[in-house]
């Protein structure tokens, strides 16, 4: 296992066997997103994508939390820009966050390494967007989640409303966003809102396993295959059959599809070539 160095002891990334897994590091806040944390899960994304050595990502919280969302003890009051700066418009604020979002849960939603999201305690507010916006959800089965966004009197950001109604449809959605009542493991499962559960003490291990198994698999057809899925959600059908096309016949140029027929006819596992 390698040591990724993130710039804060806030964030902890380890690399081995291809798989990437990254630890929101702050459990006595619940790991909550603040000015230090927020902007190093940016950055590891990147630094990720360009790592030959990762094929798949773990995202997980440290002790009995995922990521209680922003900083409530940060909200509230007047902001306070450096005295001799203009004082932010509305419009600021809004580009602002635009920028923020799109470079972090549409940036996990875009990427290009499958991500799984292990969810040890509970999912709150922006929490649980950054949850949504992993490919797969693993959750401890004495866990839960939340929207939260009602209770503090904001309707939302980082994209959950979108991620969510994907997931469970707009009825569902507008339940658990209206009333933000906590949503308990076996619901949301039952829902689709996580794929699998299991005891806390191994739901880390869990979605390591998952992770693995994606990692050490034919990386670019499962990269396209991730794009192809989420290109589903938004475009019409006709459109998805021309862009599989293409992934199609650029899947079957690649040694890894060599490799796994070659596999698949010997009665063997595949063996891919990746680095470290």
């Amino acid at each position: 296992m390698t040591a990724i160095d993130t710039g804060t002891t806030e964030l902890l990334c380890d690399l081995g066997d291809g798989v990437a897994t990254v630890t929101l590091n702050k459990p006595h806040k619940r790991n909550a997103l603040g000015d230090i944390l927020t902007p190093a899960l940016r950055e590891i994304l990147l630094t990720l994508e360009g790592d030959p050595r990762c094929g798949a990502i773990v995202l997980t919280g440290a002790g009995r939390a995922f990521c209680a969302g922003g900083d409530v003890s940060g909200m509230g009051g007047p902001r306070k820009p450096a005295s001799d700066a203009p004082k932010p418009g509305p419009d600021d604020a809004v580009r602002t966050l635009i920028r923020k979002q799109e470079t972090l849960t549409l940036r996990m939603h875009e990427l290009a390494k499958p991500i799984v999201a292990a969810l040890p305690g509970p999912a709150a507010g922006a929490g649980l967007s950054i949850a949504l916006a992993a490919d797969m959800r693993v959750m401890a089965e004495d866990t839960f989640i939340t929207t939260a966004f009602r209770n503090i009197g904001l309707s939302g950001d980082y994209g959950g409303s979108w991620l969510l109604t994907q997931l469970v449809g707009p009825a569902i959605a507008k339940d658990l966003y209206l009333t933000a009542r906590r949503v308990p493991a076996a619901e949301c499962l039952a829902l689709g809102i996580v794929n699998r559960l299991a005891p806390y003490e191994t739901v880390r291990e869990e979605a390591q396993e998952i992770a693995r198994r994606i990692a050490n698999g034919p990386r670019t057809a499962l990269s396209y295959m991730k794009e192809n899925l989420n290109r589903a959600l938004t475009t019409d059908f006709r459109t998805c059959l021309a862009a599989e096309a293409d992934r199609m016949v650029r899947a079957s140029a690649q040694a890894d599809h060599r490799e796994a027929v070659r596999a698949f006819m010997e009665k063997r596992e595949p063996v891919f070539d990746y680095p470290g």
